[in-house]
């Protein structure tokens, strides 16, 4: 099947062209803007019409409609000729990348379709619709319908065949619930849903179960990419339009996104506030400027996305359109003064749809499964480093390099000494998680102990090294590092938090209260109790990285008791004082944000630039108090 969305001005015969063509009246289950309806062309071929509305107070259905379609049919009335709708029609099949259509004249009986037509090929002309085949049409007459077929069919035989094997995602773009029952209808582009198949409904990412599957007007057991499909869920809770069913662990929900605009003017004549249309969802954007050509989008709401999807930003008051295309998923943050401008030159030379390589070179070390998450490939070329982490081997050398310098610089400052703390590198490095740090120390580099040791460096005596830290000057000092880590947690929201500054050469030893080091070992296969836990955190925190989860939802999302430790112990999770829970990484990122604070700062200053509550704050300060990666100022 193929699916075909309507376009064109209010009362242009739209509706008329979709009964002429299927017999049908085009409709949903309950109430809708939009219709649909299908039949068999001459060839065999079968085609959906979804069938959108041309008043201009439904654009954003009409986006709705027209963005899961791979192909147009625009109507244009052979009495009124090129109207307003069908130019807003024709800029919205353009910004979300349309490129293949039909041109249908309506309404020959009323009117010569000559002057339409020349009117319609003056405003197709340098759009990807400008070789559209045209057929002038009367519904009433019966005049050009079997023409109109023919033309749709051979159009159907030129568009793309999707992949099978493609993650699903299907944008809702009707739903209803009666009783436990919701039914929800999308046009799904690519990949096969089946019966019984598990999807998550984003953007809250529950699980749901498929019960039944209709396609043109039949039960099926499976179907494919492009239909237009009915599915039945069973306890999916609200289902609402511009939802998505996703398959799971394939796409990456986020709420912030680079994207780069395809607009008249400068990306920074872009009203700042603005609506961004994807599949059938429509949210609430602000508009940060990086380029002239690119922008960064905040959402306030999660969309589960790929790099190179397209959507369109849309200011209702200035009814401006926008097109714009997905750079990057997980952008880094842009808290450091200059920090827009070098991402603006970044993104400039890549590609509306970057693949594996550009993503994984902009990261530098990802898991296998955040690659998939986006959308990309492993590159050819990508470091394996197990079987789940992969590494840009550029920024692998890069590393491996800085991390030789730093055992050898440590050795020469501190002759004798342990070795530099897994955890400490890790944060130094920016590595997302501390086995990574043991796969770089390759000899003469070695681990032991849970610290890195340079060539030429021993490890000492333990009851020398317990005797060496006892008379050091420093110990007053880690004490009361360690005192205030051990604070309970209602002194810890109560108490006044002393002024803090970044450490300009940190020797930092573990946090009292983490995890102990250990000896890196065979990867162990994940408990499946907590690794599906794991997954809800990070779709909860995605673009909220410091959006620690409170107690409640920890417990509904399954992290308490062993499976919170487990996971912990596991470096799945970071977890700190006062029940903050967040992922690995978190605090080399929050090491970052706070780097770029003039020194010293406050825990109330640190939380705005973190965007987190006064708890997570002070619960990362005194980690990386812990760490010695900051200090205190005052008592």
């Amino acid at each position: 099947m193929q699916v075909l969305a309507t376009a064109g001005h209010a009362a242009h015969g739209k509706s008329s062209l979709v009964r002429a063509l299927t017999g049908m009246e085009p409709k949903e289950p309950g109430p809708a803007l939009t219709g649909t309806a299908w039949t068999r062309l001459p060839s065999g071929r079968r085609v959906a019409f979804v069938d959108v509305p041309g008043d201009p107070r439904s654009v954003p259905a009409v986006l709705a409609g027209l963005a899961p379609a791979p192909a147009v049919l625009l109507a244009v009335g052979a009495d009124e000729g090129w109207m307003p709708q069908s130019q807003e029609h024709l800029e919205a099949a353009a910004a979300l990348g349309v490129r293949s259509g039909v041109l249908a004249i309506t309404r020959a009986d009323v009117a010569d379709p000559k002057i339409a037509l020349r009117q319609a090929r003056e405003r197709l002309a340098g759009t990807a619709l400008a070789a559209a085949e045209a057929v002038a049409v009367s519904t009433v007459t019966g005049t050009g319908t079997a023409e109109l077929a023919a033309a749709l069919d051979r159009l159907a035989g030129r568009l793309p065949v999707p992949d099978p094997e493609a993650p699903v995602r299907l944008w809702v773009d009707h739903a209803f619930t009666a009783g436990r029952q919701s039914v929800v209808t999308g046009t799904l582009g690519a990949g096969t849903i089946r019966v019984h198949d598990e999807l998550l409904l984003m953007p809250a990412g529950g699980r749901v179960r498929v019960r039944t599957i209709g396609c043109a007007g039949e039960p099926r057991d499976e179907v494919g990419g492009v239909s237009r499909v009915v599915l039945t869920l069973r306890d999916a809770g609200r289902v609402a339009p511009g939802m998505a069913l996703v398959a799971p662990g394939r796409w990456s929900p986020t709420t912030c996104v680079d994207v780069r605009t395809r607009f008249g003017e400068a990306s920074g004549r872009l009203a700042r506030r603005m609506t961004l249309h994807v599949g059938a969802a429509a949210v609430r954007v602000a508009l940060r400027p990086l380029g002239p050509d690119t922008a960064r989008l905040t959402l306030n709401a999660r969309l589960a996305l790929h790099v190179g999807d397209t959507g369109v930003l849309r200011d209702p008051e200035r009814r401006t359109l926008a097109g714009v295309s997905v750079l990057d998923v997980r952008p880094p943050t842009l808290v450091r003064r200059g920090a827009g401008p070098a991402r603006a030159r970044e993104l400039a030379s890549w590609p509306d749809r970057p693949d594996g390589a550009v993503v994984l070179r902009r990261h530098g070390v990802l898991r296998r499964a955040e690659l998939t998450g986006m959308g990309c490939d492993v590159p050819a070329d990508a470091v394996p480093l197990n079987g789940e982490w992969v590494a840009d081997p550029a920024h692998w050398d890069t590393l491996r390099d800085r991390l030789a310098d730093a055992t050898a610089r440590h050795a020469a400052e501190r002759p004798g000494a342990p070795g530099l703390p897994l955890e400490t590198v890790r944060l130094r490095l920016g590595l997302p998680a501390r086995e990574l740090v043991a796969m770089l120390a390759r000899p003469p580099l070695h681990v032991e102990a849970g610290r890195v040791y340079g060539p030429a460096a021993a490890q000492p005596e333990p009851a020398l090294e317990s005797e060496s830290e006892s008379e050091s000057e420093s110990e007053p000092a880690c004490e009361s590092a360690r005192e205030a880590v051990r604070e309970p947690a209602r002194e810890a929201e109560t108490a006044p938090e002393p002024e803090r500054e970044l450490r300009s050469d940190p020797e930092p030893e573990p946090a009292p209260d983490a995890e102990p080091e250990r000896e890196p070992g065979p990867a162990a296969e994940p408990e499946p109790g907590w690794a599906g836990a794991v997954e809800r955190l990070r779709a909860d925190l995605a673009g909220d990285p410091f959006g620690a989860p409170a107690a409640e939802r920890l417990a509904e999302l399954g992290l308490t008791g062993g499976a919170l430790a487990a996971a912990a112990d596991a470096g799945a999770v970071l977890r700190l004082a006062d029940g903050v829970v967040l992922l690995p990484g978190a605090d080399r990122e929050a090491l970052r944000i706070l780097s770029a604070l003039p020194q010293p700062f406050t825990p109330a200053q640190a939380g705005e630039a973190l965007a987190s509550s006064r708890r997570v704050a002070v619960a990362l300060l005194r980690h990386l108090d812990g760490l010695g990666l900051t200090e205190r100022r005052g008592s």
